[in-house]
């Protein structure tokens, strides 16, 4: 079982952000993600940093607490690019680096790219893009050289010298509810990353939210067996935030919450550093005390 916190890169380094993270590695959590957006929600029209920078800066003031994205997409990133920035980020990091990477969403940033009247990719055209980035990424990693012309993607002879720190390469947390996801994280996950589902989050209950993600984990299962693997051998990653009802408003309510959760199946739990004045704001002395504390009470 391990307990995780994510980052919003909001943080001037200089004023808030480098101890911001290094706090985080004082209270113990096993990582310390970032989004990797361009914009988002309500923190559209204040500070927000580039998810790489802002991990190479923790790298540099931590030496023990695991760093990744959650999540990375294909709405603006392209795997030869995304490859060398995550091959210096786990050498920098002497191999602390988890790529955690899904399809993307349609809303906040996702057409910052594309033109002003164009759509924003339909589910379909991200699980299209998906199934393409992920295996070709993977090799990237892998590989020191990579000749590659997709549908999508191309690449003539990307070097990749030296290749990451953490071999083969580093570990893919792949978010993913549908079937073509987890079939992608069944295949190349090390990890497996939910939100829940989000059409109970508003209106949902617990019970059916942990039902849901039971029938999660199940499909997962399922696609894992047809991938020749063992489901147990991928780490499961909660991100709260984003089920119904509110975990963090007691110490007593996020150990229930955990211990239900570490039931289903998860072996990870992430929870959002406290922003004030926000939907992540959260009393600091509670959310120190869960760092610290929650685990213990799992034996």
């Amino acid at each position: 079982m391990r307990l995780s916190t994510v980052i919003l890169p909001i943080y001037r380094w200089h004023d808030e952000g480098r101890e911001v993270w290094r706090r985080a590695q004082e209270l113990g959590f096993h990582a310390a993600y970032t989004y990797d957006h361009l914009s988002w929600r309500t923190f559209r029209d204040g500070p927000w940093f580039g998810a790489v920078p802002t991990l190479t800066a923790a790298a540099g003031a931590t030496d023990r607490l695991r760093l990744g994205t959650l999540v990375t997409s294909p709405n603006f990133r392209h795997p030869v690019t995304l490859a060398k920035d995550l091959i210096t980020l786990d050498d920098v990091s002497d191999g602390r680096i988890t790529l955690g990477i899904g399809a993307g969403g349609s809303g906040f940033d996702a057409t910052t790219l594309r033109g002003k009247d164009e759509e924003p990719w339909n589910p379909r055209e991200r699980a299209d893009h998906f199934d393409e980035f992920v295996p070709m990424l993977d090799q990237l990693l892998r590989e020191p050289s990579v000749t590659w012309e997709g549908r999508f993607y191309v690449a003539n002879e990307a070097r990749n010298i030296p290749g990451c720190v953490q071999r083969p390469r580093l570990p893919f947390a792949v978010a993913a509810t549908g079937p073509r996801g987890l079939k992608l994280a069944a295949q190349y996950g090390q990890a497996w990353v939910t939100t829940g589902d989000p059409k109970l989050f508003e209106a949902g209950t617990a019970e059916q939210s942990v039902a849901a993600l039971r029938g999660q984990i199940a499909r997962l299962g399922t696609a894992c067996e047809q991938a020749g693997r063992d489901v147990s051998a991928l780490d499961k990653i909660l991100l709260t935030g984003f089920t119904p009802g509110n975990p963090l408003q007691s110490f007593d309510a996020f150990v229930d919450f955990a211990g239900t959760h570490f039931d289903l199946g998860f072996t990870e739990i992430v929870v959002h550093w406290p922003v004030q004045d926000s939907g992540f704001a959260l009393d600091t002395k509670l959310f120190e005390r869960i760092a610290t504390e929650a685990l213990a009470q799992f034996g």
